[in-house]
């Protein structure tokens, strides 16, 4: 199966479905909310900061070290401000809604290579939730 050559039919369906996306009216919110928050060098700051004190409190953590209240207490108050934000919690909800249409997308090819055919609604319905749920099954 050939998927390399820019005109192989797979590559010509999956530019299809990313078009398909692109056109979704969700999509330009998501858009937005993603630029805006790169516009934001506070948002931004607050992001890594954040990423980088969650970092060093789980790193700390898997090495045996104990936490202490005030680090705790200390990264609790710099997410609960950081979520407080328009622009990160805007950020956050369209990275969600990113990751829920790829993990659909994600599913339904792996479904359809374990089958060997197109994969049916039922198909997903094993104790697991569907593709279109988004709670991280």
């Amino acid at each position: 199966m050939e998927t390399n050559a820019e005109d192989s039919r797979i590559i010509q369906k999956t530019r299809e479905l990313c078009q398909t996306i692109l056109d979704q009216p969700d999509f330009q919110t998501i858009r937005q909310r993603v630029d805006a928050f790169l516009s934001d060098d506070n948002a931004k700051l607050q992001y890594q900061d954040l990423s980088e004190k969650g970092a060093m409190l789980q790193n700390k953590q898997q090495m045996g070290a104990p936490l202490e209240m005030d680090e705790i207490t200390d990264f609790e108050k710099r997410r609960e401000t950081f979520l407080s934000n328009p622009v990160a919690q805007g950020f956050l909800d369209a990275q969600q809604a990113m990751h829920n249409v790829r993990e659909s997308v994600s599913q339904y090819v792996a479904k359809t290579f374990e089958l060997g055919r197109l994969p049916q609604k039922e198909d997903f319905e094993d104790g697991a939730c569907g593709p279109s749920c988004g709670c991280g099954h």
